[in-house]
């Protein structure tokens, strides 16, 4: 079975949801709504998929320009360790040498240096540069 696409219902689509090169939050969640709409439907026609597909992929430019996704940072991956590893941020005063720097550390207010990176990741058994500039 063989789809077959109608520009003039395309176009109606096109003229009914208006997209364009997402510049800011408001026109992203007018556009996400669309999407959101085309995708609680059980069945598209070959038009709306055309539609789908163009949202989507405008969306998709404007928060990855906007959004920095699955980015971490040292003091994210030391609290994600920690977790991860049911253990709490005093575990860490052997490691760093005093609460008050582990605090500091943890809190953002200071960075982690070479050597203390170097423990760290001994501590956790990873690559000690993972803590290491940010």
């Amino acid at each position: 079975m063989t789809l077959t696409f109608d520009s003039e219902v395309y176009s109606k689509l096109l003229s009914q949801s208006q997209p364009r090169v997402i510049k800011t939050e408001e026109e992203n969640d007018r556009l996400l709504a669309v999407v959101e709409d085309l995708l609680s439907r059980s069945r598209l026609t070959a038009e709306e998929n055309a539609l789908l597909e163009l949202l989507v992929r405008l969306i998709e430019d404007f928060e990855s320009q906007h959004y920095q996704l699955n980015i971490s940072t040292p003091r994210s991956r030391i609290l994600h360790l920690l977790e991860a590893r049911d253990l709490e941020i005093g575990d860490l005063v052997s490691v760093l040498g005093s609460s008050e720097l582990v605090s500091q550390v943890i809190n953002g207010q200071v960075g982690v240096t070479r050597e203390q990176a170097e423990k760290l990741g001994k501590f956790f058994h990873v690559d000690g540069s993972l803590f290491v500039g940010e």
